[in-house]
């Protein structure tokens, strides 16, 4: 397994996973979102994995003038404006090779091992 968890610090959800992993021995590489973006090819590797953009955005976060933005644009705008604003992107995301996850998701993860 090769595992990649992108998050923060702060958010809870990526410590549990953070956890899980750690619990289970599994070596694992974490990138801070506020410190690193994601790539363009590993967004994309991930959107195709989790089924679409939809699925990544988080309607809870802070940031909700951004959010709005990116939800009433149009489709064709909302991948190059989540990529310039990855803060609204719901964590953690993880990367095991071309599977991947978003949010706290232990019963898919159960099924890397």
């Amino acid at each position: 397994m090769n595992i990649q968890i992108f998050g923060t610090t702060k958010c809870f959800d990526t410590k549990k996973a953070q956890r899980y992993f750690k619990e289970r021995g599994v070596k694992f590489q974490f990138v801070n979102l506020k410190e690193k973006e994601m790539s363009k090819g590993e967004f994309t590797s991930v959107k195709q994995a989790v089924g679409g953009i939809a699925v990544m955005i988080d309607n809870n976060c802070k940031d909700k003038d951004t959010l709005a933005l990116i939800q009433y644009i149009a489709d064709e705008d909302k991948e190059e404006k989540l990529l310039e604003n990855q803060q609204v992107l719901l964590t953690p995301i993880v990367r095991n090779g071309k599977k991947a996850t978003v949010g706290y998701r232990p019963e898919i993860w159960k099924g890397w091992e």
